[in-house]
């Protein structure tokens, strides 16, 4: 897997003056932190917000519960409706949104360990992708920053 350098993606978000926030489950604020890492942050790294419960998702992201009930969290509709909610609420240009089950419980036949659905928005709307990681729990978090970083320089890139 390729390490996304998320210094340059923040000289793309700076060079763009572009804002970026992020809203995360499963990775519990480890892909706020890898941004973060990156001196000058501040320029163009707005917020980061951990909704771990459902109603944190409801409350801080505008997540519908009847998406939640119909979908569950770990989904590509609640994904989407994190990373457009918290788009809307930050009034930032772009947004990632990640959910997912880590483990090593939680899985089930639908949804095994691993499952993660990665959320971009911006100018052009919002785009969800599911995944499906390996290893620990520690493994699949790292993959799920990595994969996501990776799709927002993808998008951020394109002109």
């Amino acid at each position: 897997m390729i390490d996304v350098d998320a210094d340059a993606i923040g000289q793309v978000l700076l060079a763009r003056r572009a804002w970026l926030a992020v809203a995360e489950s499963c990775t519990g604020g480890l892909l706020a932190a890898r941004l973060t890492d990156v001196p000058g942050a501040s320029a163009w790294f707005d917020r980061g917000v951990v909704t771990y419960s459902n109603r944190a998702k409801q409350d801080l992201l505008a997540v519908p519960e009847a998406l939640l009930a119909a979908h569950g969290a770990v989904s590509g509709p609640v994904a989407e409706a994190m990373a457009s909610g918290l788009r809307r609420r930050a009034d930032v240009d772009w947004t990632v949104a990640v959910t997912g089950i880590a483990g090593p419980g939680g899985g089930t036949p639908e949804k095994p360990v691993g499952t993660v659905w990665i959320a971009w928005a911006g100018p052009g709307g919002v785009t969800a992708q599911r995944h499906q990681f390996a290893g620990d729990r520690a493994a699949i978090r790292q993959q799920t920053v990595n994969i996501s970083l990776q799709g927002l320089r993808a998008r951020i890139t394109v002109k």
